[in-house]
């Protein structure tokens, strides 16, 4: 079942250590058959370098196995969740990369410094309000990804034009059209929080990028007009209003 998405899925997953975005088995990948409404995720617990494609787990928009022999990822609620609320994603990333845990053990969000930021994100990348206890007892993965949905619809957040959260006290969650896109946001994710670190360090001038460089950077990659790469406009389609 859903041969060739598991094999995209494994890909992207084995994607996480060789960007060095994950540490043991703390990470995860998946992606969606919108038609069939099954997605495909990684099992729980199982170390990358023991990791197959048929260990892959299927399952559907209830939060149900369909097929695998294995539990899925503890964070199955989540992407269950998110899958349902954002319905143009196609793949989902969730790391716990060292720089995006830092940013999201302080509750700072992730500004647009500098174009390798805009590149890929169009606005702030938002760190969640934490869930209370309450939440954490009872369907903690749930909540997760109710919070990442309410952080983008109150702060009016397009999840396409700004493909990640960081989730307060925990650690980035990135998303997008395929899994292997969003591993991509999941990388440039951990480089903008580690170069907005430095850069924080070198200076407390407000150094957020002007809207029109940000414009010219996001919109040279994503949209009609765009005119980056080989073949771009097919492959970047989403634009938000600018």
């Amino acid at each position: 079942m859903l041969e060739e998405l598991k094999a995209q899925v494994y890909a992207a997953n084995m994607q996480l250590p060789e960007l060095d975005l994950v540490t043991f088995t703390w990470g995860n990948v998946s992606g969606i058959d919108r038609e069939k409404g099954l997605f495909v995720i990684k099992p729980s617990g199982v170390p990358y370098s023991e990791l197959k494609p048929s260990d892959l787990v299927v399952v559907n928009l209830k939060g149900e196995v369909v097929e695998g022999e294995l539990n899925p990822s503890s964070d199955t609620p989540t992407h269950t969740y998110l899958y349902n609320h954002f319905p143009e994603i196609g793949g989902i990333t969730h790391t716990h990369s060292p720089w995006a845990v830092a940013f999201a053990s302080a509750g700072v969000d992730v500004e647009p410094l500098n174009t390798t930021f805009a590149d890929t994100f169009y606005d702030t990348v938002p760190v969640t309000p934490g869930l209370t206890q309450a939440e954490i007892e009872t369907t903690y993965e749930e909540n997760t990804g109710r919070v990442i949905v309410s952080t983008f619809k109150e702060q009016g957040i397009d999840p396409m034009a700004v493909p990640a959260v960081l989730v307060g006290k925990h650690g980035p969650f990135t998303w997008g059209k395929t899994p292997a896109d969003s591993v991509y946001n999941a990388k440039v994710l951990e480089i903008a929080c580690e170069t907005n670190y430095h850069a924080s360090q070198l200076t407390r001038a407000d150094c957020r990028v002007p809207q029109y460089l940000l414009d010219k950077h996001y919109y040279r990659k994503h949209g009609a007009d765009a005119y980056y790469g080989q073949n771009n406009a097919k492959s970047h389609s989403h634009a938000p209003v600018a």
